[in-house]
């Protein structure tokens, strides 16, 4: 089977400040990116101790760069840059999407480095006036291809707001949230034997979890920002509708045409 796990840096455990991530400076967020290194060769271990031919796609989901790629065994490096999750699974080349690393949704409570996207930028996301965060949009954008999602590690609000979506998704917490920049970590080996023995139970499980296509088009988008709206993709769009200075609505058919 043909695998795609999508990572970010936010998620892993001993993360628990945007000093950690939002840099591009490797002193800072190297440690972070070794643990992400660790955790993410832990899931490829899980799956392929189920599937010993299994071929796994990592994307690096993280916006500066959450992985070097030399720590990787065992599976293909994709760049998130220039391309999106969507494309990729244009493809239809996976049977099946996991996540490490993840973080919650925009506005979860007592969830560390909290975030949909752009983590200075934005308040929140809605499709279909559900509220969304990038593994929900993501979930979706596979599920609407027919590709289950069926594992996620991170911390425990992300580990619920998976299960919210995908109540058969099997989870490893690799930390407890306490507020935006706290959390109690598990020591880095403990977090990866958690994500081996996850992503293979996963695996032996995909048959009975369905892909998520639980938000069905047309799809009605809103995002809301922090500050006053200038991103020329807004201004420049032909059918977005601005509620107000910070917040803009748009309609579509297809999900490759919304910033997710």
């Amino acid at each position: 089977m043909n695998f795609i796990v999508i990572t970010d840096l936010e998620g892993v455990a001993g993360v628990d400040s945007f000093s950690q991530t939002r840099t591009k400076d490797v002193a800072l967020k190297g440690p972070g990116m070794k643990q992400l290194g660790r955790e993410t060769n832990a899931c490829v271990e899980g799956i392929r101790s189920i599937d010993p031919h299994a071929s796994v796609d990592v994307v690096d989901g993280h916006g500066t760069g959450g992985l070097f790629p030399d720590d990787l065994v065992g599976c293909r490096y994709i760049r998130l840059f220039g391309t999106s999750v969507y494309r990729l699974l244009e493809s239809g080349r996976y049977d099946a999407m996991l996540f490490v690393g993840q973080h919650a949704m925009a506005g979860t409570v007592a969830a560390p480095l909290n975030h949909t996207y752009a983590s200075r930028d934005v308040m929140y996301y809605r499709l279909n006036d559900v509220f969304i965060g990038e593994f929900g949009a993501r979930a979706l954008m596979a599920g609407l291809k027919g590709i289950p999602v069926i594992f996620l590690s991170g911390d425990d609000k992300a580990a619920a707001e998976a299960s919210m979506f995908i109540p058969e998704i099997v989870t490893a917490v690799t930390k407890r949230g306490k507020g935006i920049e706290a959390a109690d970590h598990l020591p880095s080996d403990q977090a990866c034997r958690l994500i081996r023995e996850g992503a293979a139970k996963a695996v032996e499980r995909i048959a009975s979890i369905p892909p998520f296509t639980g938000i069905q088009g047309p799809f009605t988008f809103e995002a809301r920002y922090y500050r006053p709206i200038e991103d020329p993709y807004w201004l420049r769009h032909p059918t977005a509708v601005f509620l107000d200075e910070r917040t803009v609505r748009v309609t579509t058919s297809d999900l490759s045409e919304l910033p997710l």
